[in-house]
């Protein structure tokens, strides 16, 4: 081996020594979000961040530190020519190959991630391709492993790691000491601008409570809030809260990036949950013994232009409405709506909507509703018990399982509708297809 071939496979050993640091930096990250969502219980996405998600959580972020891995990859391939025989030969080849592949396909997916965002107005959701099917937070914790592992065994099975003790300086190692301790200090120091935590002890507090800046506010068992919730702040989280009275229990206004999680609201003079030209996640809430006939559980409106709003998991008891968009862009799934006197779950006025797995029963009038030039996607529902209303004579009053109205478009795909006398209807220029 010459002295230049040395040097140059010395300064690929120190590129790739740093690369394998970097990877592993970012592979921690990735274990302290599997972490916070399920050891510490934290509210993701919001709070599933890693350290320093809080300050670097932006989707093009993502992309560029994933294609620098992928093209230093590449360059360890290229100047190690790596296509050689004699590194052909060795086990730790093909374990960096398949790295480099799964890595590549990695990047095509923060490629998809990234086209998401910027479709969104640099908001999330962000799934990609395999995010539609999987869990975000595992599939890509998934993803970095494998690649990591595959170019750790590759790094040690070539002998790279051989050449960089065999190179030591003081020099070099007080570098990568100093290094270390800097990327330490600036984790510590992302980690202090995470948006504070507000605990509401066990107990009556009068509200309404406005929540105006970045900011979760977590009750301890058996924390009631009298008097509503407003939010007008982006980057806001409310769980394992009960809240009583109010105009609106939990009312959020031109905020984006809102999570309601483990919510209860009760005897709102409106709505239980109310929300204008804001973007939310809504899981895992409760709302009934709502005070007005005219009331609505939830009802998420004029947000056509932010990202979709979701809600999951939710039982909603009563109202004229029991779930509902208006110009807006909505996932509503796996939702318990009942004892509704209009609709149980309404997709309307230019909304686009996709409605899954729900359970919609003993309602009056209509079970799933899609009308007024929406497009709506319903999916593996269960509609029974819609009852006619007896007091009125309008055609769309008369126990309609699921119906697509004035304009509107729905895709069916295996719902189920029983005891409904209406069953499934089209009105008024709207279409129904079935897949």
């Amino acid at each position: 081996m010459t002295a230049n071939s040395d040097r140059r496979l010395m300064r690929l050993s120190l590129l790739f020594t740093l690369l394998v640091a970097v990877m592993a930096g970012h592979e921690l990250e990735h274990a302290i979000q599997i972490l916070q969502k399920n050891a510490v219980g934290a509210a993701c996405p919001n709070d599933c961040r890693g350290l320093l998600g809080f300050a670097f959580d932006l989707e093009w972020v993502h992309f560029v530190y994933n294609t620098t891995i992928f093209a230093a990859l590449v360059a360890i391939y290229v100047v190690g020519r790596m296509w050689r025989s004699a590194w052909r030969a060795r086990f730790g080849w093909v374990l960096l190959s398949a790295g480099l592949a799964l890595q590549g396909y990695h990047v095509v997916e923060h490629v998809k991630k990234l086209d998401e965002w910027l479709m969104n107005g640099h908001n999330s959701p962000t799934p990609g391709f395999l995010g539609q099917r999987f869990s975000l937070v595992e599939l890509h914790f998934t993803l970095n492993t494998l690649v990591f592992l595959l170019v750790l065994g590759g790094y040690f099975g070539l002998g790279f790691h051989r050449r960089v003790w065999v190179g030591r300086t003081p020099a070099r190692l007080a570098t990568a000491a100093g290094l270390t301790l800097v990327a330490l200090a600036g984790s510590a120091w992302v980690w202090t601008e995470r948006p504070p935590t507000v605990r509401l002890a066990a107990g009556v507090h009068q509200g309404p409570i406005v929540i105006d800046r970045a900011q979760r506010l977590v009750g301890e068992p058996g924390a009631i809030v009298q008097g509503g919730i407003v939010i007008t702040a982006d980057d806001v989280v409310v769980r394992d809260l009960a809240v009583r009275g109010g105009e609106y229990g939990i009312t959020v206004e031109g905020a984006k990036n809102v999570l309601l999680q483990d919510i209860a609201v009760s005897r709102a003079r409106l709505d239980g949950i109310n929300t204008r030209r804001s973007q939310v996640t809504i899981r895992r809430c409760r709302i009934e013994s709502l005070v007005s006939p005219l009331a609505q559980g939830i009802d998420i409106s004029f947000a056509f232009d932010l990202p979709p709003s979701r809600v999951a998991g939710c039982t909603v008891v009563g109202g004229q409405e029991g779930i509902v968009s208006h110009m807006a862009h909505v996932d509503f799934r796996r939702n318990h709506v009942r004892e509704t006197t209009l609709r149980g779950i309404a997709v309307t006025e230019m909304s686009m909507g996709t409605v899954t797995r729900n359970e919609v029963e003993d309602t009056v009038g209509v079970g799933i509703y899609c009308g007024d030039y929406s497009r709506c996607t319903i999916t593996s529902n269960m509609v029974q018990d819609t009852r006619p209303d007896v007091d009125s004579d309008d055609g769309l009053r008369q126990g309609i399982g699921i119906l697509a109205h004035f304009g509107a478009d729905a895709v069916l795909v295996r719902n189920q509708v029983r005891a409904s006398p209406g069953g499934v209807r089209a009105w008024y220029d709207a279409t129904i297809e079935y897949r």
